[in-house]
């Protein structure tokens, strides 16, 4: 069964995350550091890394929300564009006014869009990638191979997404944290304790350190690669087509 964030709701997961998502997204950014502690910075810069060699001149962020992970992207050269891809309105808003305000639209374009039906043409981007984003996909195998499809032969996916600590203490603490802790401060912070309550489940639903690595193979993907940050707290997810 799909985990959702409004368990009393009728609607599809999809359309629950669009939702959760516009409503939280003014609180967004501030909660994202709050909460992480900052650590949050660091994982987004190691991800971007990844590409360092690959240079690559069109990067697809699926997901994008804010255009963090965008706006990172851009150190990678100075020909680098990004396009970015959300179905929440409310967090492209956001997004859109911070490009406005760092001078970077002409770097940077935001689209509302389904990351499972992308309306790009097949082998258009030199790199795809997702932050904290694959886990909310309805049906994940249908955006994992989107992915694969806009990506050129040759090019590079690099997802980061929260994994779950296996290790003692960290384990125990994390599972405290992210289910009596995190809920509570996301409830006051953003009015709405659903998309925090919803956050450690989702990370709970996730197929992710070796399980992900066998879908991205499934799918199409070559190479697959995972680096745990932060004694496993997140993860890195990098692979070929």
């Amino acid at each position: 069964m799909s985990v959702v964030p409004y368990k009393d709701d009728a609607a599809g997961k999809k359309s629950q995350v669009a939702q959760m998502f516009n409503s939280i997204a003014g609180k967004y950014d501030f909660l994202n550091h709050f909460l992480s502690a900052g650590t949050d910075i660091y994982w987004r810069r190691k991800a971007v890394s990844e590409l360092t060699a690959l240079r690559p001149a069109r990067i697809l962020d699926i997901a994008t929300g804010t255009a963090d992970f965008a706006i990172e992207s851009l150190r990678l050269s100075p020909e680098t564009k990004v396009t970015g891809v959300d179905i929440s309105e409310g967090m492209l808003e956001v997004g859109r006014r911070k490009l406005a305000s760092k001078g970077l639209t002409h770097r940077i374009q935001l689209e509302l869009g389904d990351s499972e039906n992308l309306p790009f043409p097949d082998d258009h981007f030199d790199a795809v990638t997702a932050s904290f984003g694959v886990r909310n996909f309805e049906n994940l195998q249908k955006g994992l191979k989107e992915m694969h499809r806009v990506l050129r032969p040759g090019g590079k996916v690099v997802i980061l997404e929260f994994s779950k600590p296996t290790a003692f203490p960290m384990k125990q603490a994390y599972n405290f944290y992210f289910k009596r802790i995190l809920p509570v401060f996301g409830k006051m912070i953003s009015k709405d304790r659903a998309a925090y309550t919803y956050l450690p489940e989702s990370v709970q639903a996730f197929p992710d350190g070796p399980d992900f690595l066998a879908i991205l193979q499934h799918v199409g993907f070559k190479n697959p690669a995972w680096q745990p940050l932060t004694f496993g707290i997140s993860s890195i997810y990098t692979a070929q087509k």
